[in-house]
């Protein structure tokens, strides 16, 4: 498995909101009142000083540092460029569809409901892409397009982008299996070898089903690759390779399915076609001879 520090380093943004809400539990209340600043007013948040916070937060500008540290920064100033940098992407996301928030309320109209879902997952889309760790998914598709066999294993949502993964592996040729139900994937977790990859699918990171599975695929000696909003989970310690997701979800209608399902997806898309462009003849080959099976021709062939 990955260590925090190696896994730390290899990050070259973040998002800022999801680490705070991450971690928001773990907080000391006085680290809490920072936090609460923060997701209250990010733009706000971003051109203070260590010392505003501080004062805003009623605490010591020691406990805004504290905090800093806690959310994966060394330094303010890093932490205040990537929430800047956040914020923009909200910003364009919400003036593209000409809404004031993505947060959808009780008393929208059909028209404001579709508006704010497409910034909500617009801005999930783009803050994944921006935060991803490159060398991760890298790491990830050599393992895939090496291994004899990947299973793959989700719940609710989390289990659709499961189905969507295995479906898009199968057409070009690759041994996947989505498990559909946690009794299975556990037994096939158990015998899984070193030729092997287990993804596990959550965007909490702590659906016991999922961790279980990893924990008996790892324990098995497969490769395990985690999907999740929260490395720092029982789900990504458990993992060889962590992919984080960056979906925003507080808002009280939205539900966990909505965002991160849409940035898992994104990570889905990108392993299959890492693993396609690894062996580009190969997946074309077999996209021919799945189309020709269903009686269609490949587009462009």
């Amino acid at each position: 498995m990955a260590s925090e520090p190696a896994r730390a380093a290899a990050r070259s943004t973040r998002a800022v909101l999801t680490e705070a809400r991450a971690r928001y539990d773990d907080l000391r209340p006085s680290e809490r009142r920072i936090a609460d600043a923060l997701l209250a007013d990010p733009e706000a948040f971003a051109s203070r000083s260590i010392g505003e916070i501080a004062v805003q937060a009623s605490t010591s500008t020691t406990t805004v540092v504290r905090f800093t540290r806690t959310v994966g920064y060394e330094r303010f100033r890093d932490l205040r460029r990537d929430l800047a940098e956040q914020n923009l992407r909200a910003r364009l996301a919400i003036a593209a569809v000409d809404v004031t928030s993505p947060d959808v309320s009780a008393g929208d109209g059909m028209e404001d409901v579709v508006a704010r879902v497409a910034a909500s997952e617009s801005l999930s889309i783009a803050d994944t892409a921006a935060t991803i760790d490159v060398a991760a998914l890298t790491t990830a598709v050599g393992a895939i397009a090496r291994a004899r066999r990947v299973d793959l294993f989700g719940v609710g949502a989390s289990g659709i982008v499961a189905v969507d993964l295995q479906r898009k592996l199968s057409r070009i040729g690759r041994v996947a299996i989505e498990w559909p139900e946690p009794h299975a994937a556990w037994t096939a977790a158990a015998v899984l070898d070193e030729d092997s990859v287990a993804i596990a699918i959550s965007h909490s990171g702590a659906t016991d089903e999922t961790v279980r599975f990893l924990r008996l695929a790892s324990e098995s000696g497969a490769t395990t690759i985690a999907i999740t909003n929260h490395d720092d989970s029982p789900l990504g310690r458990l993992a060889d390779v962590v992919l984080r997701t960056a979906a925003r979800e507080a808002a009280p209608l939205r539900s966990g399915a909505l965002g991160s399902r849409t940035a898992q997806l994104l990570i889905g898309d990108c392993l299959y076609l890492g693993v396609a462009q690894l062996d580009a003849d190969g997946a074309m080959d077999a996209l021919r001879r799945t189309y020709a099976a269903v009686g269609r021709t490949l587009p462009n062939a």
